[in-house]
C-alpha cells in the first residue's frame, strides 16, 4: 500500500465519520476528529464514560496525520526556510521597543497571543503503522454490513413514474487451504431476494453502478421472494458445488507429510515412556500427547470459509 493509497483511505475514513478537516494537502491532513473517530481512536474511556454520565459537550482531540513523511518533512523544512529573516536592525528595535512600553502605558499589560497555539500530536501513517491499523479496523468493524442503493442513470422526467429496484444479498468469503502451506481465495457471491439467482463475481457487478446510502427518487423496492437465511443457504450451497470440483491432491500430500511425522515423534516418545520410572511417565505422555497436538495443527489437511463482509444492494430492474 503507497502514500497515495493511505492518503485516499485516510480520506474517505475522515469524511464517513465526520471529522472536522481543518488543513489538507496531497501528504497531510490536520483533523479534528468527530465524537465517533475520538471513541474508535484516542483510546480514552474514562473521558467518555464521563462525557456519557454527565452529558457533557464532547472536547474531541485534534491530529496531525501525515500521509507522506518524506516529502512532508521537505516541504516544512522549505517553509522553515523561507521564514527565517535576517537580523532586525538595533535602531529599529529600540525604537519598536519604546514604541510598545508607550503603548503598554496607555493601554496596560499587551500579550503577543491571548492564547497559546495547543500542541497538536503528529501521526505519520505508513503501512504497518499502528494508528493506520487502528483505522483499518475501525473501517473492518464499521463496514461489515452495508445498505446501499443504485443511483438512478438518469432522472425520469414524469415525477409519477416508478422504476422497480431489487434487493441483493452481497457476501465476500474468504476461503482458506491450510496445512503446513497456506492458500486462500476470495469469491463474491450475489444473491437476488426476489428470485433466488445466485451470481458469481457479484463485487464486479457493483463497480459498474454508483451506490448511494439514501434512497432514491422515483424507485420502489420489489417485494422479497426469500429471506436471507434462505439466500445464505444457496450462497453455500453455491460454494460447497465450486469447491467439490477441486484437485486435492495437495491434501493427500498433506496427510502423508502428517503421517511421517507422527511416526517420528512416536519413534522417540514410545521407548522413552515404555523405559521411564512410574513416577515420570505421566508427565512424559502429557508432553507426547501436546506434540502430537501441534503436529496435527499443522499439517492435518482442512478447508474453512469465512465471510468477511456482506450487504443488501438495491440494484435497478427485476433480476
Amino acid at each position: 500500500m503507497n502514500e497515495k493509497q493511505v492518503h485516499k483511505f485516510v480520506n474517505r475514513y475522515l469524511d464517513a465519520t465526520e471529522c472536522s478537516i481543518l488543513e489538507k494537502s496531497p501528504v497531510h491532513f490536520t483533523v479534528k476528529l468527530s465524537p465517533v473517530a475520538d471513541r474508535e481512536l484516542t483510546n480514552r474511556p474514562y473521558y467518555w464514560s464521563f462525557v456519557d454520565r454527565v452529558g457533557a459537550e464532547p472536547e474531541t482531540m485534534t491530529f496531525l496525520f501525515v500521509t507522506d513523511k518524506n516529502r512532508y518533512d521537505a516541504i516544512e523544512e522549505e517553509k522553515s526556510r523561507k521564514a527565517r529573516a535576517p537580523l532586525p536592525d538595533p535602531e529599529e528595535a529600540a525604537q519598536d521597543a519604546a514604541a510598545n512600553a508607550a503603548l503598554g502605558r496607555s493601554l496596560g499589560f499587551l500579550h503577543g497571543s491571548l492564547a497559546a497555539p495547543a500542541r497538536v500530536p503528529r501521526e505519520d501513517l505508513y503501512f504497518g503503522a499502528r494508528r493506520l491499523d487502528q483505522l483499518f479496523d475501525a473501517a473492518k468493524a464499521k463496514g461489515s454490513f452495508v445498505y446501499l442503493f443504485q443511483e438512478p442513470e438518469k432522472r425520469s422526467i414524469d415525477p409519477f413514474s416508478s422504476t422497480p429496484y431489487t434487493a441483493w444479498l452481497g457476501v465476500n468469503i474468504r476461503v482458506e487451504f491450510a496445512c503446513d502451506r497456506k492458500r486462500e481465495e476470495i469469491h463474491c457471491y450475489g444473491v437476488s431476494l426476489a428470485t433466488g439467482q445466485c451470481v458469481e463475481q457479484f463485487h464486479d457487478r457493483l463497480l459498474t453502478r454508483k451506490l448511494t446510502p439514501r434512497l432514491p427518487a422515483n424507485i420502489h423496492v420489489t417485494k422479497n421472494g426469500i429471506t436471507y437465511n434462505k439466500a445464505l443457504g444457496i450462497v453455500e450451497q453455491t460454494l460447497e458445488r465450486r469447491l467439490r470440483g477441486y484437485d486435492y491432491g495437495w491434501a493427500e500430500d498433506a496427510s502423508a507429510r502428517l503421517r511421517e511425522e507422527l511416526e517420528r515423534i512416536g519413534s522417540y516418545y514410545e521407548p522413552l515412556i515404555q523405559n521411564a520410572p512410574e513416577e515420570n511417565k505421566p508427565q512424559i505422555e502429557e508432553q507426547y500427547a501436546q506434540r502430537q497436538a501441534e503436529i496435527r495443527w499443522q499439517y492435518e489437511p482442512r478447508v474453512t470459509a469465512s465471510a468477511i463482509n456482506c450487504g443488501i444492494f438495491h440494484l435497478e430492474g427485476i433480476d
